[in-house]
């Protein structure tokens, strides 16, 4: 063979060859798989039903970088750049994602659809050292196919404005904890922390528990009578003022002069009204609504109900149907829904109940003050999966929610309840009188959703005409004292901090898990109680921080994080604003608080394990026993401090103690064998008016009043008989 016949075999088997291995790359690049990166492995195992075989779902366990525990994280020179750092223990995780996104043709990052999941995203992408022309965001609103195959059509950029409020809230977080957590540490004990958001919830509660301690009861009466009309048919009627001008009572003396004037008189009937009343039903869930009507209705905790919610909204494996996600996405502020949600409802209301309880006009509803409306309510999936139909593929727990979920929603867009009312004007002499009554004419939307405040109590009135005389059966009067406002239960504080303004869906229920994890609160009977832990804490906060951590603040820091998320804010913008006067607090604050700084008070009572006298400590819960000999000697007591006065019951003294969760009360030395407990402290005197134990109530003004909650007395200590306690 010539040279030049040999030189062109040898170009010819090259060129063959690089086409094979063209060919060889084609085809292995055609065979990649594309990832589709999640939160969590429930989440993953749903989407694989919908995706097929074309992808691979991994999940990243929640978030995969964060600033390091063992120090702050914040270059304060370098414009409060954060440091990031991969947690603890996510290493071998990322390590098998980073081989994953080398064998993948696509990167799909698919977490939650709010800041903290466009976040994690955007952590993921430089963790793995994503290329950003391979790697797509995904978000979906619901895990149903027609959701997640969307999402992957309408595949985008991260927002960074997302991205940006969330890095901006988690620095606020970062500096306002890792500046007054250490004063907290010197003032009472290691391991508090304080917070934007905590330390107001904190605060709401401290200040309701001083209302209630400081509210003077006031006395006032009614007066309310059994009638009976001309067929002898009877109703009731209540007191409503003279000449049909309102007047309240406010003692025995003026019920008396009423009674003695309409004693044995007739009623004459002034006016009758009849008319309609529209009952509404309420808008589909926000998070915030759903943590409240959980609350009361299932007696669910905000951090429960969130859990359960979360697998509802992740993948439930629905008998029949597989892995599905059966609500949409459970952290929200919107209570729009979509137009295909709408028409489901719609199909399911029409083919189960009467045209009738169906509105002409499509519902719009609308919540107070400004939402992100990112996402629509919490609504089901698929209005025709019934609670009952799936009842055997959920929990007890996933069943309760759902069916919640699912009534709520479905009634939301169903017609409103009508009752037919009647209101009665009636007159004894000059004094006015009032009757009312309301049937339920149409029930509409309570065909599907009757909880506890659409629980309306039908009450009959029988027919009476405008100049009726009628009769007295019966007329009687009644003492009362009005009432301190209510203790927070879960579902107000919920609401009072939504109505406030201060933080966000995703922010309630961790909120109120810290202040009680803390201890700073105990909830007993469902209403939360200030502990002697959380008044010293809130008190430091109050004294010392006054201008950044209240109400008014806290709202305006979320407004303007709002504004980042839109991209009208740079987001070092508000860091730069906050930073100096709140360090400035700080450092006032360090040389105040070494002052009260609690140093251990050595007692009387004896260590019986090894002989020391023991010490005043202040734990979680309050002040207790312990060795000084600790680490060696281990041994504590309860601290049952002298309240200084003799028991009403049995003449013992009487200690101070705590509940198991905290809470202080008053018992008799003798316990148990002495029955004897008041939450207010005895002063030792029986009550003039009924003979009752007295005690002191309040903080500002210190009051004496009676034991007794049905007798009204309450006078102001004097000055000279305050005592310390």
């Amino acid at each position: 063979m010539s040279a030049v016949k040999e030189k062109d075999a040898l170009a010819a088997g090259e060129k063959q060859n690089i086409e094979k291995t063209k060919s060889k790359t084609k085809t292995k690049e055609k065979n990649k798989k594309n990832l589709v990166i999640v939160e969590s492995p429930a989440k993953a195992k749903t989407l694989k039903k919908f995706l097929g075989s074309n992808y691979k779902i991994e999940a990243s366990m929640g978030h995969i970088r964060d600033f390091p525990k063992s120090e702050m994280g914040i270059n304060f020179e370098n414009d409060f750049e954060p440091k990031y750092i991969t947690i603890r223990g996510k290493g071998e995780l990322l390590a098998k994602l980073r081989k994953e996104v080398k064998n993948a043709n696509k990167v799909y990052l698919a977490t939650d659809p709010d800041r903290e999941g466009e976040a994690i995203s955007w952590h993921l992408l430089y963790a793995l050292k994503l290329d950003e022309s391979k790697t797509s965001r995904i978000t979906f609103n619901e895990i149903t196919k027609n959701a997640v195959k969307k999402s992957i059509k309408e595949a985008r950029n991260i927002d960074m404005d997302l991205v940006n409020a969330q890095q901006a809230r988690r620095t606020l977080d970062r500096i306002v904890g890792y500046k007054m957590s250490p004063l907290l540490w010197k003032k009472v004990k290691k391991g508090l922390s304080a917070g934007r958001v905590q330390s107001v919830a904190l605060r709401l509660i401290c200040d309701r528990d001083e209302e209630i301690e400081n509210f003077v009861p006031e006395e006032y009466w009614t007066i309310q009578g059994e009638l009976k009309n001309k067929k002898g048919k009877k109703f009731k009627t209540k007191f409503y003022g003279k000449n049909n001008k309102k007047i309240e009572l406010h003692s025995v003396k003026e019920v008396n002069i009423i009674l003695n004037t309409i004693k044995e008189q007739d009623f004459i009937v002034d006016d009758v009204k009849k008319g309609t009343r529209m009952k509404n039903p309420g808008a589909p869930f926000t998070t915030s609504t759903l943590q409240q009507e959980a609350s009361k209705i299932l007696g669910f905790a905000s951090n429960k109900t969130m859990r359960v919610a979360q697998q509802l909204y992740e993948g439930i494996d629905i008998k029949g149907e597989g892995t599905v996600g059966i609500v949409s996405y459970i952290r929200t502020d919107s209570v729009r829904i979509s137009d295909e949600a709408y028409e489901d409802a719609k199909a399911y209301i029409l083919s189960n109940f009467d045209e009738n309880y169906m509105e002409k006009e499509r519902k719009q509803y609308k919540v107070k003050g400004r939402t992100q409306d990112a996402h629509e309510a919490i609504r089901p999936t698929l209005a025709s999966r019934t609670p009952n139909s799936i009842k055997e593929s959920l929990s007890n727990e996933q069943f309760k929610l759902y069916k919640l979920i699912w009534e709520r929603f479905i009634a939301s867009q169903m017609a409103s309840a009508v009752y037919t009312t009647i209101s009665v004007k009636l007159s004894v002499n000059d004094y006015s009188f009032r009757s009312s009554g309301s049937v339920l004419k149409f029930d509409g939307y309570l065909a599907v959703y009757k909880k506890n405040e659409e629980k309306e109590e039908e009450i009959v009135m029988p027919e009476v005409e405008q100049g009726e005389i009628v009769k007295a059966d019966e007329i009687k009067e009644e003492q009362h004292f009005t009432q301190p406002p209510a203790r927070y239960t879960e579902a107000m504080l919920i609401k009072t901090l939504e109505e406030i303004g201060v933080g966000r869906p995703s922010t309630y229920a961790p909120t109120i898990s810290t202040i009680t994890a803390r201890g700073y609160v105990t909830k007993e009977n469902k209403v939360f109680y200030k502990t002697e832990l959380g008044e010293i804490v809130n008190d430091i906060v109050k004294n010392n921080f006054e201008n950044v951590i209240n109400v008014d603040f806290t709202a305006d820091m979320e407004k303007k994080l709002d504004e980042i998320e839109e991209g009208k804010v740079e987001w070092k913008e508000i860091i730069r604003e906050f930073y100096p006067p709140f360090n400035e607090m700080v450092e006032v604050a360090e040389e105040k608080i070494d002052a009260v700084e609690i140093e251990d008070e050595k007692t009387d009572v004896i260590c019986e394990n090894c002989g020391r006298n023991m010490v005043i400590k202040f734990g979680r819960f309050g002040k207790f026993l312990a060795c000084p000999g600790f680490p060696e000697c281990r041994n504590t007591k309860p601290f049952y401090e002298d309240a200084k006065v003799k028991c009403p019951e049995c003449g013992g003294n009487v200690f101070i103690r705590k509940t198991k969760k905290g809470r202080k009360y008053y018992s008799c030395e003798n316990s148990p064998e002495c029955q004897f407990m008041s939450w207010n402290k005895p002063t030792g005197e029986k009550c003039p008016e009924c003979g009752s134990y007295l005690v002191e109530k309040g903080t500002k003004k210190i009051r004496i009043a009676c034991s007794n909650s049905e007798c009204g007395y309450s006078v102001e200590k004097k000055d000279d008989e305050k005592t310390e306690e």
